[in-house]
C-alpha cells in the first residue's frame, strides 16, 4: 500500500465524524458531503507529516469550509421558500437518498436545524463545535479569527437562542407536550378518534390563507370541522416536531430544517381549545423559536 492509499484509508476512518460535523453546521446533506470532499482534497494536497491529531486537523478544515458556505449564504439574497414541500435531493443515482436525509434530520432534530439557521455563522460554528462535538474554544478561536474568550461568548449567545425561554411552567409544558404529541400522531396516522380525543368540542382553528385550498375558510370552529380538514395537513405532519414557539409549546414543520409552517396551540384541561397554522413567510420570520429542554422531551 502506497502513501496515498494509506492517507485515503486514514481519511475514511474519520468520514462519518466529518459528515456529522458538516451536517450540523450546514443543515444540508448535499453541502455536508461537498464540505467533506473538500477536506479530502485539501488533505491530499497538504504535507501532514507533522500533524499529530489528524481528526482535529480535518475537523478544523471542515469547519472552515462550512464557515465559508454560511457566509456565502448570508451575502446573497435568500430566495423565499414556497409552501410546497421541496423536491427530494436524491434520485437514487448518486444523489442524496431522501430516506437517509430524513434519518439525518431526525437524528439532529428539525427544530434545532431551524434555530441554528437563525444564528450568525460564527455563532453557529462556535455552538456546534463546542456543545455538540466538545471542541475546546482555543481550537475554535483560530477558525473564527477570534480569541478563545470571544469564541466562548459566541457559543453562549447561540446557546441562549437555541434553548430560548419558556413562559410556561415546566409541569404545564410536560402536559402540553403530551397533548401536542398526541395531536401530531393522530394527524400523521389519520386516526380521527385519537384526534377528537385531544380537541375541545368548540376548538377554533385559524390558518394563513396561503396554505389553504382555494375558498377554504381562514377560521373554523368545532372539532368536527377540524376533523374534516385533517387530511389537508397530514402530508405536512410527518415533518412536524414540537418546539417552543413564542415561549409556549408549539410545533414546527421543517423538511430539511427549512421552516415552512408553524403551529401555535392554546391548551386548557389537556384539550386543544385553539390552534393556528402560520404559513406566511413574514410571520414565520418574526417567530421566536427554540428547541425543547431535553427534560421535557417525549
Amino acid at each position: 500500500m502506497d502513501e496515498g492509499d494509506r492517507l485515503a484509508q486514514r481519511f475514511e476512518t474519520h468520514r462519518a465524524h466529518l459528515r456529522a460535523v458538516a451536517y450540523r453546521i450546514l443543515g444540508s446533506p448535499a453541502e455536508a458531503e461537498d464540505a467533506v470532499q473538500e477536506a479530502w482534497l485539501r488533505l491530499s494536497r497538504s504535507d501532514t507529516s507533522g500533524v499529530q491529531n489528524l481528526a482535529g486537523w480535518l475537523t478544523t478544515v471542515v469547519a472552515r469550509v462550512c464557515l465559508d458556505v454560511l457566509r456565502s449564504r448570508r451575502s446573497r439574497r435568500e430566495e423565499a421558500i414556497g409552501l410546497e414541500l421541496p423536491e427530494p435531493l436524491g434520485n437514487g443515482e448518486g444523489g442524496i437518498d431522501p430516506e437517509d436525509e430524513a434519518v439525518l434530520a431526525d437524528s439532529v432534530g428539525r427544530a434545532l436545524l431551524v434555530v441554528l439557521g437563525t444564528l450568525a455563522p460564527a455563532e453557529r460554528i462556535a455552538f456546534v463545535l463546542h456543545d455538540t462535538f466538545a471542541v475546546p474554544f482555543d481550537e475554535i478561536a483560530p477558525i473564527l479569527a477570534r480569541s478563545p474568550a470571544a469564541a466562548k461568548k459566541l457559543a453562549s449567545r447561540a446557546r441562549r437562542r437555541v434553548h430560548g425561554r419558556s413562559e410556561v411552567p415546566d409541569a404545564d409544558l410536560v402536559r402540553h407536550r403530551g397533548v401536542v404529541d398526541a395531536f401530531l400522531a393522530a394527524v400523521r396516522g389519520g386516526d380521527m378518534d385519537a384526534l377528537l380525543a385531544v380537541l375541545d368540542p368548540d376548538v377554533v382553528r385559524r390558518t394563513d390563507p396561503v396554505v389553504l385550498p382555494s375558498g377554504a375558510p381562514i377560521q373554523v370552529r368545532g372539532a368536527h370541522h377540524v376533523l374534516r380538514e385533517a387530511p389537508v395537513f397530514s402530508r405536512h405532519a410527518r415533518f412536524a416536531e414540537p418546539a417552543l414557539v413564542n415561549g409556549a409549546l408549539g410545533a414546527l414543520v421543517a423538511p430539511r430544517g427549512q421552516l415552512i409552517l408553524a403551529l401555535t396551540f392554546a391548551i386548557k384541561d389537556d384539550k386543544i381549545v385553539e390552534f393556528e397554522v402560520i404559513a406566511e413567510r413574514a410571520r414565520l420570520d418574526r417567530l421566536d423559536v427554540a428547541v425543547l429542554d431535553r427534560r421535557l422531551a417525549g
